[in-house]
């Protein structure tokens, strides 16, 4: 059976739209753009097989659609800042497939200007056809958040920026069968733009509740507690709350490399949550140290080695820098993670401890730096010795808290 959908990128972005689609009945194919890792369960992907999804066979699949969603990972590049090559890529492969009256939409982080500047050149020279006039070409910024069980596809609005406003309409048709609501941006800039504010948004937040996390601690006060009273107010606050470092794979963006423009608040708050590594290991030698332990020789145990809770990925979490910090000090460090079957940190593999309450019991220091639904907290931290929890999941008092 032809498709309706190509999502090209089968990474963090392109599988939850895919599985959307599937769900939402429309027939949906796969094409990979690289070596890419989502977020889906064996379970969900089983179902999206049986609900008729299928990896392209080649490229000449994607000619077949009626329209193509580009959704290849922008990692950070070396220059700081995101590598467009996986997008140059799709790119360059859907051009020398695509058909008239195709709509054309990227999903992929990006600064703004991508579609237009970058995208629409390589489309159109590619293919011979011209965008806006021979296919549609729009840019929707990806809202994907993972295990999130309140808000999925079908509840999320999707923002749409066509290079025209025909173009808008024909992505408007298509999101309109997976969500409830499309919201329409004026362009293509304003709608890569909408991922740019959304994603900083989330950095400089984290970065704000970090620091006061640091400065809490240092001044004797429960910040916790902070936050439960300041969530109270109903206008002009939003509650975020600290951790061990910021994972996953939206990236912050201070479009120094693409624009030459520095957005001061956002590259302050990658200083501030790329130190929280450190300070987590700071806290950590200095409660061994008010035990009569030293760092070195200290066995510990790292609790949840994932960036989010109760899923398997690993991108951006800080688990990784947490770890070789401790090794540095001298530390014996094991982990449990209930997704992480194993684990390596600089290419050596970390012992796994198969039951969690004798390693606790067994360690000098636990660190819960990821809260998975599976931990029971108040057992644990009865179990274990001495106990930091980065998260704030442990009950009040049961736990030294970040």
């Amino acid at each position: 059976m032809p498709a309706d959908l190509a999502v090209i990128g089968l990474g963090p972005f392109g599988l939850p739209l895919a599985q959307a689609a599937v769900a939402a009945g429309i027939p949906t194919v796969g094409y990979r753009t690289g070596p890419e890792a989502g977020s889906l369960s064996p379970a969900e992907l089983r179902r999206m097989l049986s609900g008729g999804f299928r990896t392209a066979a080649g490229p000449t699949e994607l000619g077949r659609v009626r329209t193509a969603v580009i959704c290849a990972p922008t990692p950070r590049g070396a220059d700081g800042g995101l590598d467009l090559g996986q997008v140059e890529t799709a790119a360059r492969t859907l051009a020398a497939r695509l058909r008239p009256h195709t709509t054309v939409i990227l999903e992929s982080p990006v600064p703004p200007g991508t579609t237009e500047g970058f995208l629409r050149p390589l489309l159109e020279e590619g293919s011979g056809l011209r965008a806006g006039r021979d296919f549609h070409l729009a840019y929707s910024p990806s809202r994907v958040d993972p295990g999130n069980r309140d808000f999925t596809p079908s509840n999320t609005p999707k923002v749409i920026g066509g290079l025209t406003p025909a173009c808008t309409e024909s992505a408007a048709a298509f999101y309109s069968r997976l969500t409830d609501k499309v919201v329409r941006a004026r362009g293509p800039r304003e709608a890569e733009t909408v991922q740019l504010l959304e994603t900083n948004f989330r950095h400089v937040n984290i970065a704000l509740v970090n620091e006061m996390a640091v400065l809490c601690h240092d001044l004797g006060v429960d910040l916790w507690d902070v936050i439960r009273c300041a969530e109270t107010k109903p206008f002009g606050f939003q509650a975020f709350r600290p951790g061990p470092g910021v994972g996953g794979h939206a990236v912050p963006q201070d479009l120094t490399g693409q624009t030459g423009r520095t957005l001061r608040m956002v590259e302050l708050a990658q200083q501030v949550n790329s130190r929280m590594p450190a300070y987590v290991v700071q806290r950590a030698a200095a409660l061994l140290n008010e035990h009569g332990k030293s760092a070195r020789g200290a066995r510990v145990l790292l609790l949840g080695v994932t960036y989010k809770p109760d899923l398997a990925d690993q991108q951006g979490a800080p688990a990784q820098e947490v770890a070789i910090r401790l090794m540095e000090l001298g530390a014996s460090v094991s982990f449990h993670d209930p997704h992480v079957p194993s684990w390596s940190v600089l290419d050596r593999p970390v012992p796994r401890a198969d039951s969690l309450y004798e390693a606790a019991a067994d360690a000098d220091l636990t660190i819960l730096l990821q809260q998975h639904r599976t931990y029971d907290l108040q057992g644990l931290s009865v179990k274990a010795q001495l106990l930091l929890d980065t998260r704030g999941a442990t009950p009040t008092g049961a736990a030294h808290r970040l």
